[in-house]
């Protein structure tokens, strides 16, 4: 199977030795997107709304830049460093998958890059 990358400057370049997403036959896999705003590198705020609204943002941006879109994701993977943000985090991400809802994963992790509040990871269909 033939694999492409898939790279878009209106989301953060990768922080380390991986792709922004690889196509693959018909699945984009979206790597993890923490909520960096793609012209700075920097947290788009300190609060988890804002990097849950700007990581959700990059994936979107991802996606369209694969030929995809929010309504063709199967999968999400997203982790919080604080399982208490769940109410919170789940309001805001209705914002973006407000019809199409695919099938998710929410894991409380010890601790993200940058310190971020959440990651955000993806599968659709191309």
């Amino acid at each position: 199977m033939e694999t492409k990358t898939i790279q878009t400057d209106k989301a953060p370049a990768a922080i380390g030795p991986y792709s922004q997403a690889v196509l693959a036959g018909s699945l984009l896999f979206v790597s993890g997107q923490l909520g960096l705003i793609p012209e700075t590198g920097e947290m788009a705020g300190p609060d988890l709304a804002s990097q849950a609204r700007q990581a959700l943002t990059n994936l979107q941006n991802i996606l369209e830049a694969g030929g995809t879109s929010l309504s063709k994701v199967a999968a999400v993977d997203v982790f919080l460093s604080d399982i208490g943000d769940f109410a919170e985090f789940n309001g805001i991400y209705q914002e973006f998958f407000s019809e199409d809802k695919p099938a998710r994963a929410v894991i409380a992790v010890k601790g993200l890059p940058k310190n971020a509040l959440v990651e955000i990871k993806c599968v659709a269909m191309a």
